[in-house]
């Protein structure tokens, strides 16, 4: 096999791939790029047996044939070349020869025959939509999983497509990130739970472009995402996932709308005077016209004082300052609306139609 490519089609390609290769494995052949050109196309394929990832490379083919070929190491071989054409080269025993202008570079690889293919996926239930929307909605809600594998589901994202319109949750036990969005086109309805580091890995290599497409399959075993020469194959958490609807609720006692980057700015700052180790929440105390949000720790207190429109009771309450921060970044409304009910209960940020809600819920502080 003789192939021929441009620094940056090779470079692009194998940093998408790189994204499903395991950091640990038992099983060599997972830490290797099958590189296939037994067609005439080139493709890179990495799969980790959990996610896998190919990719169509832009090249020129000199003779066919395929490779598997240490992923770690290729990586860092070609991040180093100079920019120019690269050639990749292989012979009989499967010994790999990487050229660059005067850099040669002679590797170990393996019979491509013994990688891992991808599974095939029936092409049946599936929802399209753009890169732009799927990077984003993963961005606004994937903070909000649990990171342990203390309960598997907690570690994925409910994707749930339904009357044409995607939601996306994911949830920790302490808090809730939903996203509601309308889909165009044909939609066939689905539920699944996607791992939390497939969609993470996703991301990373989703287009921030409106005019882009990714198609989405869904099958009971596995997803997959279809979007310009790459396919990202990630097999489901199996499960049922926890009723959320039933953690939502339109009865609240307080309903304030204030400017979202001003109380961003005055939690973050406010998180200044807490230790990590302290695990001190703020306290923020709503009154007529006004929402104030103090802090008492080992280092000190701040105060700071915003504006706001209230409607129902005042309230005083704690939360841990992250789970605010976390979902009031993702937000891009300039003002918003919080509905409280009691000290003791979750807090909903939302907007009207509800195409976004983070429940998100209180602690416990000492007046």
């Amino acid at each position: 096999m003789k192939l021929i490519f441009t620094k940056s089609d090779l470079t692009k390609a194998v940093n998408i791939v790189m994204k499903a290769v395991p950091s640990k494995t038992t099983m060599s052949i997972l830490e290797c790029i099958l590189i296939d050109a037994t067609t005439n196309e080139i493709k890179f394929t990495a799969n980790d047996m959990e996610l896998g990832i190919e990719t169509k490379v832009a090249g020129e083919i000199v003779s066919k044939g395929q490779i598997a070929i240490d992923a770690k190491l290729f990586s860092e071989i070609v991040r180093k070349l100079p920019d120019n054409d690269i050639t990749l080269e292989t012979d009989d025993n499967f010994t790999t020869t990487i050229t660059c202008e005067k850099s040669v570079f002679h590797l170990a690889g393996k019979s491509g025959e013994d990688f891992s293919y991808l599974p095939a996926i029936t092409k049946e239930r599936s929802v399209t939509l753009s890169q732009f929307q799927l990077k984003d909605v993963i961005t606004q809600t994937l903070f909000s999983i649990a990171m342990n594998d203390n309960n598997k589901i907690m570690t994925g994202e409910l994707f749930e497509v339904l009357n044409g319109s995607l939601k996306v949750v994911g949830l920790d036990g302490h808090r809730i990130a939903i996203r509601n969005i309308s889909l165009d086109g044909p939609a066939d309805d689905a539920k699944v739970i996607v791992p939390g580091k497939t969609l993470s890995e996703l991301s990373k290599i989703l287009a921030p472009d409106a005019e882009s497409f990714v198609h989405i399959y869904f099958t009971n075993n596995h997803i997959l995402f279809e979007f310009e020469n790459t396919i990202v194959v990630s097999r489901l958490i199996e499960g049922e996932y926890f009723k959320v609807n039933q953690m939502l609720s339109n009865d609240y006692k307080t309903k304030i709308t204030i400017n979202k980057k001003d109380l961003l700015d005055s939690i973050d700052r406010a998180n200044l005077m807490i230790r990590e180790s302290d695990k001190k929440p703020i306290i923020i105390n709503i009154t007529d016209g006004s929402l104030e949000v103090k802090v008492t720790s080992s280092l000190g207190s701040s105060n700071e004082v915003i504006d706001i429109e209230k409607e129902g009771n005042d309230i005083m309450i704690g939360f841990n300052p992250k789970f605010l921060i976390d979902a009031l970044r993702v937000i891009d409304d300039e003002n918003i609306t919080i509905c409280l009910v009691n000290p003791k209960a979750p807090c909903f940020i939302k907007d009207r139609e509800e195409s976004y809600i983070y429940l998100i819920l209180p602690v416990n502080f000492s007046a």
